[in-house]
Parts: structure tokens; sequence; C-alpha cells
């Protein structure tokens, strides 16, 4: 077999996308297992309550209303910190990574403040904003900022230097050059980066909702864990899980729809 056969096969391997009736009967197999587990007395129900328990924990919460206020809570300052650090950090980084002046300046200070722990600023961030819905969305936003931030710098970065020295030779503006060179060649890392500050806004939030927090899933879940309620604990966890799945797919989604020529 000739090595371009070679090449091709495996990229082949590479891109074949299994049918997705293996996901789901993977999660199923796993979730029937621990059912099984839990009703035989394999696992005790205080320290890990089977799955229809938690499901049922969940309806309960959802009939009495209490689910869909603290979810609700939840998504007004993870969307409120996402939309802020990410906006912040897309624009700083368009900056960064176009200026040299304030590459010098700026990149240093990012790189130095990034490896900071952001629940280590938490008790700072309350002392300085309080313990109202500011801070909670700052943190979130801080935590959404520097992934972004660095994503976008890197995107900007590794542009092919020829689709900008085109653009100069036609007399381009340095405004139009970010907005049609720049910018899309960088979408890519930057919905990288994206649905990794996703993660980031939802552990954050969970940290910042059990410290000082009324509503919200991390109150939630501080709150039946101190009670031992471990089926009204996991069902918290189980729609963070979920929330995490959706804010990965719409990204993904968003994806595809801005960035039509990659597919």
């Amino acid at each position: 077999m000739s090595f371009q056969r070679q090449v091709q096969n495996q990229m082949a391997f590479m891109d074949h996308q299994p049918p997705t009736w293996i996901s789901a009967a993977a999660i199923t197999a796993i979730l029937l297992l621990w059912e099984f587990s839990c009703r035989v007395g394999g696992i005790s129900a205080l320290f890990l309550p089977s799955p229809t328990a938690i499901v049922a924990a969940g309806y309960e919460m959802l009939q009495s209303g209490e689910l869909l206020t603290n979810v609700a809570a939840s998504l007004l300052r993870i969307g409120l910190g996402f939309i802020t650090g990410s906006t912040v950090g897309i624009l700083l980084g368009l900056i960064l990574g176009f200026s040299s002046i304030a590459d010098a300046v700026g990149n240093p200070i990012v790189h130095a403040l990034y490896p900071v722990p952001k629940l280590a600023l938490l008790p700072l961030i309350i002392l300085w904003l309080g313990i109202g819905e500011l801070s909670k969305v700052t943190i979130i936003s801080l935590g959404v900022f520097f992934p972004v931030i660095i994503n976008t710098y890197s995107g900007v970065k590794n542009i092919d230097p020829l689709l900008i020295k085109v653009a100069v030779s036609f007399k381009t503006s340095r405004t139009n050059i970010i907005s049609k060179v720049i910018l899309p060649g960088a979408l890519p890392v930057i919905f990288a980066g994206l649905k990794l500050a996703a993660g980031t806004a939802l552990l954050l939030l969970v940290a910042a909702e059990m410290i000082a927090a009324k509503e919200g899933i991390g109150a939630m879940i501080l709150h039946y864990g101190d009670l031992m309620l471990t089926d009204k604990l996991m069902a918290g966890v189980v729609i963070l899980s979920l929330l995490g799945l959706v804010f990965n797919r719409s990204l993904h989604w968003l994806e595809r729809l801005v960035i039509t020529w990659k597919q």
C-alpha cells in the first residue's frame, strides 16, 4: 500500500462519525448499572441515590417551583457574566494581537494575572462590591475573560501574514483589516476559548452562589447538602451538567452558523 493511500485511510478513520446510538447505548448501560447497584443494596442511598430517585426529587422540586426559581437566578448571573467577560476579552484580545504597543504593555499583565485562582479573589471582590449580584457577575466575568482574551490573542497572532499583506496592498483601512481579515481568521480559536470559558463560568457560578446567595443552583446544592438530602443535591448536580451540555451545543451551533467557510 502506498504512503498516500495509508494517509487517506488514516484520515478517513479519524473523520469517521460513529452512529449516535453508540453514545446512547453507553449512557443507558451506565445508568442501568447504577440503578441496579442501588436497588440491590450495593450503594447506600445516603451516599449516592439511584437515577430514578434523583429524577423523582427533581420532579418534586419542579412542581413546587423551587427548581425553576433557582435555575432562573443562576442563568441570569451566568448570562451577564459570560457576555461581559467574553465581550471585553475579544475586544482586548484583538487589540493586543493587532497592536505591538498594546501587546508589549498588556500581554505581560494578562499572563501574570491568569494563573491567579479566581476563587481566591472572591472574598476580596465581595469586600469591594458587597454580597449582591454585582460581585457574583464580576467573578464569573473574570473567569470568562482570561481564556477568551488569550485565545483571541493567539488566533490573531496565528493568522497568515500574507492575508494582511494582500489587504494592505489594496489600501484597506485598519478597521476593515480587523473586521474583514483578522476577526474572521481568529474566529475558530475564539470559539475554542468561549467553550473553555463556559465550563469555567459554571464552576465559578456554583462557588459564588455557595458563598453568598439565597437563590441559585449552587445555593440549592449547598442547602440540601447541609440537610443530607442527597437525592435533591444530585438533582442540582444533574441540572448543572445539563446546562454545561446546552452551553456547549449552543456555542457549537453558533460556531457553525458564523464560521460558514469551516464546514
